[in-house]
């Protein structure tokens, strides 16, 4: 059964990330703050110098935790003090969105959703980037396998990007067409999974660059963000249908209702005991999992 805590009114909760200090994080995209939760569902929140920043994904860094901010046009750092930096970027309106932190080198990646690249920011806070070689591919969510490959979402390209250490780059067709990819992550065994927004269903790479899916029972589902941390199953929001849910390596999916309607869950992160869900209606989610990702 899933429990929810509130947060401030109108806050719209969007991305979340588990942190170093077992603590849930999350941003809030109208609240303009990054909030922490126990999980006991004690809350506590920092505003973000910038206003209006939109701030929109948020993972755990070395030390930290840095989030995108799509309307400021800028990195953000909070560290587990709560002490808040902001990196401006150089190009405006780049749409910056996904982020993901290379354990290996301590680098921060992230896509540019309206420039069409791939940004790095590496330890000494140098920037560079990538331009992907098809035209408004709109690039989305982003995550690191354990090669440090990069693996983005081409959310009007429908297609998944891969861009290799070498700065070689591939795209993925998506079998179905208009299929409006967004989440994504790295499971089990280095493996991709992905989550189709506009097709209603969940997509895996596999070893040999196909692409599987499967599709979802519910129509109209709008699956949103999906993670993994152990096991054999990954865990993903469904925007559209109200629920979260779970997906093992052959496809079989288990469903949660959330007790509030409409709550249009995004992000999702696992813990150690828990998944915790960030709901746009001004709430967090919590579900039991009892130490294990099964």
């Amino acid at each position: 059964m899933i429990k929810e805590f509130n947060v401030t009114k109108d806050s719209s909760p969007y991305g979340i990330a588990f942190g170093g200090d077992g603590a849930f994080w999350f941003t809030q995209n109208k609240g303009n703050k990054i909030g922490r939760i126990t999980t006991l569902g004690a809350i506590s929140e920092f505003p973000v110098l910038t206003e209006n920043a939109g701030l929109s994904i948020i993972v755990k860094g070395a030390n930290a935790l840095w989030f995108t901010e799509t309307i400021g046009n800028k990195l953000g750092k909070i560290d587990y003090n709560g002490n808040i930096e902001e990196y401006s970027l150089k190009q405006e309106n780049c749409g910056i969105f996904g982020i993901a932190h290379n354990p290996k080198d301590g680098a921060i990646w992230f896509t540019q959703m309206n420039a069409n690249k791939i940004g790095r920011l590496d330890s000494e806070l140098k920037y560079s980037e990538y331009t992907i070689p098809i035209d408004n591919s709109f690039p989305s969510f982003i995550a690191i396998d354990d090669n440090e490959n990069l693996w983005f979402t081409l959310n009007q390209a429908n297609s998944i990007g891969k861009l290799d250490k070498q700065g070689k780059f591939k795209h993925l067709p998506i079998p179905t067409e208009k299929s409006g990819p967004v989440g994504i992550c790295v499971g089990p065994a280095n493996s991709i999974w992905f989550v189709e927004l506009l097709a209603n269903k969940v997509g895996r790479v596999n070893a040999d660059d196909t692409i599987t899916e499967y599709e979802l029972a519910i129509p109209n589902a709008k699956p949103h963000a999906i993670a993994y941390r152990t096991g054999n199953k990954l865990w993903f929001t469904q925007w559209g249908a109200n629920k979260i849910a779970n997906i093992d390596l052959n496809g079989n999916i288990v469903e949660f209702d959330l007790p509030t309607e409409n709550s249009e869950p995004h992000g999702l992160a696992i813990g150690d005991e828990d998944i915790f869900v960030a709901l746009e209606c001004g709430k967090v989610g919590v579900l039991k999992i009892g130490g294990h990702n099964s």
